[in-house]
């Protein structure tokens, strides 16, 4: 079989999960400016499967690529989404993509990790439930402190001044 990533360890900063939708963009955004004041560095994940993968450049009808080609795409859509995102360009950053399922692939990028971050929910089609069943897993068993961030979430009661809390309207 050919190697992919199967396992992401971070030591230190802040892990915010990844997974192409508008509410982990959000949460891309809201954990950037964190990393920013808190001066940490910025690990984004994206845990993928070949059907939640974009299709690779090598795809063509009847040819199913190897799996480093999937893997390549995947990290390339995750490099635009950061770039989509506009953070501060002091903040440190850095992309994973892992071969696991979301919560599994998650929950050991945190291990190491000062916080994990995500976005309240994700593709999944469970769109009834306030979080997604991802950050549902998270909330409950993460090895570190989890913050999920609700779309509408502009990350402006982080920038507050003199260390107060400000909430965003």
């Amino acid at each position: 079989m050919d190697d992919v990533t199967e396992v992401v360890r971070v030591e230190g900063g802040i892990v915010v999960g990844h997974d192409g939708s508008k509410s982990a963009q959000e949460a891309l955004v809201w954990a950037g400016r964190l990393a920013c004041r808190a001066d940490l560095d910025l690990h984004v994940v994206r845990a993928w499967a070949m059907m939640t993968a974009p299709q690779p450049s090598s795809w063509t009808p009847g040819y199913v690529p190897p799996l480093p080609d999937w893997e390549k795409a995947v990290l390339g859509e995750l490099t635009a989404h950061v770039k989509a995102a506009g953070l501060d360009p002091s903040v440190r950053v850095t992309c994973h993509v892992v071969h696991k399922a979301a919560a599994q692939g998650l929950m050991t990028a945190a291990e190491g990790a000062s916080l994990l971050v995500m976005g309240a929910r994700g593709r999944g089609g469970f769109r009834g439930l306030l979080l997604g069943s991802t950050s549902d897993q998270l909330v409950h068993h993460a090895p570190c402190p989890v913050t999920v961030v609700r779309t509408g979430v502009t990350g402006r009661e982080i920038e507050a001044p003199s260390g107060s809390v400000v909430h965003a309207e």
